[in-house]
Order: structure tokens, then C-alpha cells, then sequence
């Protein structure tokens, strides 16, 4: 129904290369998107947060069957697949390096063939399989989480690690284009809707939170107290759900259409090998035309290397293939980010630590809540989840507000500038997090519990808190400026891209995270000592980590502080 109307839109809706349908002006007009049948649309008719709100809703369901996986795939590892805790840390943060990579490839799917709302669909589809294998595996390894059958197969492990790369493949086309979808219901030329798509990512974060935190405390509950295979058969029931939302709101949406343009890939890629091609060309003193001069002397400075893509071989400007402006402009767009994307990498090594050794910090301690009630350890990450959303509002009713009113920016304060403010957030709470884990060994120690590993530390679970509450409001600053920054400073037909880009920072930290424990592990575990990360926690040393970490943040935010000072944004502001 739905998808076949959108088939037949002149030459494809979102897709380059293409005819797009005429797109009419006027005041309630929407330039450069159509509805699904491929007409005109008008604000009053479509997009906003009427059509927002289902695409949210699927993120929700999305965030909620994700970290169904995520959030306790090291206890499973550890568990019913018998890894050591090095081990399993380190393929919980290769397989999460994995699934945050993957967006590139499916923002490339979506932004060159697809589109955004196909791409959706069709991944929602790897995503459930993926899910449904896994809940067949996990039938095959445990009938509870108490009872584990006998040691797992070769082919139970392969069905297993096929099913969660097969959800990483899944969320890979998902995630870049589900945001990016969202985002494209709102007209970033017009004032109120202009307002409206910022406050859209805070919003977008603070409703995935909630579905994070369902999951946390539900799904880690039934995982930990009854049944693995009911644990990960429930998110995909519950991502099954989320793509007939998705459809059922099909007639509501903006899809965008980008025109007549080249694919923009091929336009970058064109722009870079005619700058190479034309490096030792030099640009006439004389220009054939008015326009022609105007791109090559007003193209901004950084990147001025491109600006030879500009010229034909013998230094003509005459060619039919020569690249325009725009193309010149969109390629520096890109290369830009560059530097903001590798400085963001120290954040992301912490932000990988959440499902990993907090998870089994947390597990050593006391955690009982009310009489005979323990909280799962991987629970604990609902402090994450609480921490964002009580600080969104607070943020974006009271902080944007504030700030709006000093700096008469529409945001309040800059993009970078919030990004910056959350690296800082998050070198504390490392800070926070080795503070504890030094007071956590000197509890074990006291009581003898050095080389009693199963023996719970009498030390409340509450002392985690502070470190789980900072990582989240730092990902309130951070993360939801790095989504708003991606998406805006990238050319609009590469706005998959963008987020993509985003999320390949988390994906970058978690290979960098799983490189830091397997060098660390190795160099820390010869001569008889115990590794930083020894099965038994009572004699590793997360603390020394922790600083280690806290040093790469300070390090990290540096350098970034350096390159975000002088970075110039696509709409001219700087920060």
C-alpha cells in the first residue's frame, strides 16, 4: 500500500539523481518534500510533531529491543557462554563498536538507492530476524537463567554471535535514518518549525531514555530471575510492534526529495579527484565568467585545496564536468568534522564503560533495595536513564530559556559549546567512578573478602550512583549536541550521513575501549600478577583504569577545545 504509492513518486522520493515533483511556493508550503503520494504537502496537513510522535514512538520500541541485548550481553557471555570477564568485555565492545559503525554503510543505502523511510522498513525486518535467531539460540544454551544445560557448541556460539551481528546489522540501517526521518518533519526555514526540530533531538533522547529504561528494569529483571530466551523473545515482539507504528503513520509523513542532483557521493568523491587531478594547475588571473570568479575568490578558506576542483586540466573553467560551488562547498562541509569527530573519541571510550565494567562493579555489592530484593546489576543503568530525563526538561524549559536571553542565540548556547560542556561532565564522573572503585577494594580488603569473589562487599549499591548520574547528563550535553551538530553542519542530501557519524564516534570508543582492555590485560597479567581486569574484581584494578580514563578525557577535551575554537559553522556562527 504505502510503499508501493511512494515507489511510484517521479523518479523516487528521497533519493538523488532524480526528477523531483514541483514543489510549489507559498507560505504553507513545504520546499523539497512531498506526502506519500508524491504531491505538494503543507505544514498544516503534514509533518510537526503529529508525524514526530509515531517515528518516536518506534525509537522508543527500537532503544527498548537494543538495549534488551546491550545492556546484559556481558552477563550472558560471562554466564551461560562461560567467557572470562576480559573476554566478554571485549566482544560486548566489539559487537557494540560493530552496530555503530554499520550506520555508515546504512546511511550510505538510504542517501544514494533507498531513501530514509525504506531503509527503515527494510531494516526493521533484518532487526527482527536477528532478534527471533537469538531467541532460538538462547532456548538452545539455557532453559533458565539458573539452569545451563551443558557447555555450549560450536554451532549454539556461532548461531548465537550470527544472531546479534545480524541486530547490529539491523539497527545499522535503523538508527541513522529513523533520526534523520524524525528530524525532516520539520522545516528548518521556517522560524517556529526551526525552533521546534531543536528542541525535536532533546525531545528524541529524552523519550529513547524512557525506552532504555523500561528495558533495564524489566527485561534485565526477567534475563537475570527467569529466562533467557523470554528476555530476548519479548524485544522482538516488541520491535515487530514498532514497524507496523511506523506504517500506520506513513500518511502523515514529509519524505524529502532532493531533485535532479547528482548522488552526493559521487559529488564528493568527484570534487576530491579533481583536486588532486588539479593540484598543480594554477588558477587564471582572468576567470571567463562573472560566476565563475565569484565561487572560486568567496569559497571560505579552510580547505582551499579543493577550490582546484574548480578548474579543468589545462586551467580552463570550461567543462562540462566541472565541479559547481555547491559541490566544492559540501565536500569542505564534510571534511570539517573530521576533527571534531576524532576528538570526540576519548568521550565515547568512557561512554563505553556503562554495560561493561560498571555492570560488574555494580555486581559485588550490596544490592538490595527492600527486603529480599536485589537490583540487577545491569539495572543499575537505569540511573543513566533517570539522570537524562529529569535533566532534558530541566534543560530544554529552563537552561535553553536562560541562555537564549544572554546570547540571543535560538539554541542558547552553540552546538560545540554543549558538546565541549559534556566531555568535561563526563572526565568527572570517571574521576567519580575511580574515587569508588578505591573505596569499594579498601571495603573488600577490610573485611577479608580479597580472595572471596562471590561473596557480596558491604557497600550499598547507592555509592554507584554519582558515577552512573554525571555519565548521564553528560550524554544529554554530548550526545544530543553531536546528533543536532551532525545533522545540521552536513550538506541535506547526506543528512543519514550525518547521524551516522554521530554514532560511528560510539562505535570508533567501543573498538578503542575493547583495544585499551586486550593491551591492558595483556601488560598488566605477566609475572604472576593480577590483571587490571582479573576475573576476580576484589584484586583487579578498575580504579587504575578509571584514571587512566579520566586522563584520556582531559587529554581529549583539549584537543577538541582547540579545533572547535576555530571550527566555522555552515550558517556562519562560530563559538
Amino acid at each position: 500500500m504505502t510503499i508501493s504509492h511512494l515507489s511510484n513518486i517521479s523518479s523516487g522520493t528521497e533519493r538523488s539523481g532524480a526528477a523531483a515533483p514541483l514543489i510549489e511556493a507559498g507560505d504553507d508550503s513545504v520546499n523539497g518534500s512531498v506526502d506519500y503520494k508524491g504531491d505538494t504537502v503543507h505544514r498544516s496537513a503534514s509533518g510537526g510533531w503529529r508525524s514526530a510522535s509515531f517515528i518516536i514512538a518506534v525509537e522508543v520500541a527500537e532503544r527498548f529491543a537494543y538495549y534488551g541485548i546491550s545492556s546484559n550481553l556481558i552477563t550472558y557471555l560471562t554466564g551461560p557462554l562461560g567467557q572470562s570477564t576480559a573476554s566478554a568485555a571485549a566482544n560486548v565492545n566489539t559487537w557494540s563498536g560493530t552496530a555503530t559503525l554499520l550506520p555508515l554503510l546504512g546511511a550510505f543505502v538510504a542517501d544514494s538507492f533507498l531513501g530514509r523511510y525504506r531503509t527503515i522498513i527494510a531494516a526493521s525486518l533484518i532487526y527482527i530476524l536477528g532478534l527471533g535467531l537469538l531467541t532460538f539460540a538462547a532456548t538452545l544454551t539455557s532453559d533458565s537463567v539458573h539452569v545451563k544445560l551443558s557447555a555450549p557448541s560450536q554451532f549454539q556460539v556461532t548461531l548465537f554471535f550470527f544472531s546479534i551481528y545480524l541486530v547490529a546489522f539491523g539497527q545499522g540501517g535503523h538508527k541513522p535514518c529513523a533520526l534523520a526521518f524524525g528530524a525532516d518533519q520539520f522545516d528548518g526555514q521556517n522560524p517556529k518549525e526551526s525552533k521546534a526540530k531543536s528542541s525535536f533531538f532533546n525531545w528524541w533522547y529524552f523519550y529513547s531514555s524512557v525506552g532504555i529504561n523500561l528495558t533495564l528494569v524489566v527485561m534485565v529483571y526477567i534475563q537475570d530471575n527467569l529466562s533467557w530466551a523470554l528476555g530476548f523473545g519479548i524485544p522482538c515482539i516488541v520491535m515487530t510492534t514498532a514497524l507496523l507504528v511506523l506504517l500506520l503513520g506513513s500518511r502523515t509523513y514529509r519524505y524529502r526529495v532532493n531533485g535532479d542532483e547528482k548522488n552526493p557521493f559521487v559529488r564528493i568523491g568527484r570534487v576530491i579527484h579533481r583536486a588532486i587531478s588539479n593540484r598543480h594547475t594554477t588558477p587564471p588571473s582572468a576567470m571567463p565568467g562573472e560566476e565563475d570568479a565569484c565561487q572560486w575568490h568567496q569559497s571560505h578558506e579552510q580547505f582551499k585545496f579543493l577550490n582546484k576542483a574548480l578548474l579543468a586540466p589545462e586551467g580552463s573553467l570550461v567543462d562540462q564536468n566541472v565541479c559547481s560551488g555547491n559541490d566544492v562547498d559540501d565536500t569542505k562541509a564534510l571534511l570539517k568534522l573530521v576533527p571534531i569527530w576524532i576528538t570526540s573519541f576519548a568521550y565515547a571510550i568512557v561512554f563505553a564503560q556503562t554495560t561493561t565494567f560498571f555492570t560488574k562493579q555494580g555486581a559485588t555489592l550490596d544490592r538490595t533495595i527492600v527486603s529480599d530484593f536485589k537490583i540487577p546489576a545491569a539495572s543499575l543503568q537505569t540511573f543513566i536513564g533517570f539522570a537524562i530525563i529529569l535533566f532534558i526538561p530541566v534543560y530544554d524549559r529552563i537552561v535553553v530559556p536562560i541562555a537564549r536571553g544572554l546570547t540571543r542565540k535560538p539554541s542558547g548556547i552553540t552546538m560545540l559549546q554543549r558538546i565541549g560542556t559534556g566531555m568535561v561532565v563526563s572526565a568527572i564522573s570517571m574521576v567519580t567512578a575511580a574515587l569508588v572503585e578505591m573505596k569499594r577494594l579498601e571495603t573488600a580488603k577490610e573485611h577479608g573478602l580479597v580472595d572471596l569473589p562471590n561473596v557480596t562487599v558491604p557497600m550499598s549499591i547507592w555509592w554507584l550512583v554519582p558515577q552512573y548520574i554525571l555519565c548521564g547528563v553528560a550524554d544529554v550535553l554530548t550526545i544530543v549536541g553531536l546528533q543536532e551538530f551532525c545533522y545540521d553542519q552536513v550538506p541535506k542530501e547526506l543528512r543519514s550521513l550525518g547521524i551516522s557519524l554521530y554514532l560511528s564516534i560510539l562505535g570508533v570508543g567501543s573498538f578503542l575501549s575493547s583495544f585499551l582492555v586486550s593491551v591492558i590485560d595483556e601488560a598488566t597479567s605477566g609475572d604472576g600478577q593480577e590483571s587490571w581486569f582479573a576475573n576476580n574484581l576484589n584484586r583487579a584494578h578498575l580504579d587504575y583504569f578509571y584514571w587512566l580514563l579520566a586522563g584520556l578525557s582531559a587529554v581529549g577535551f583539549l584537543a577538541y577545545l582547540y579545533f572547535a575554537r576555530s571550527y566555522v559553522y555552515s550558517r556562519g556562527n562560530t563559538i
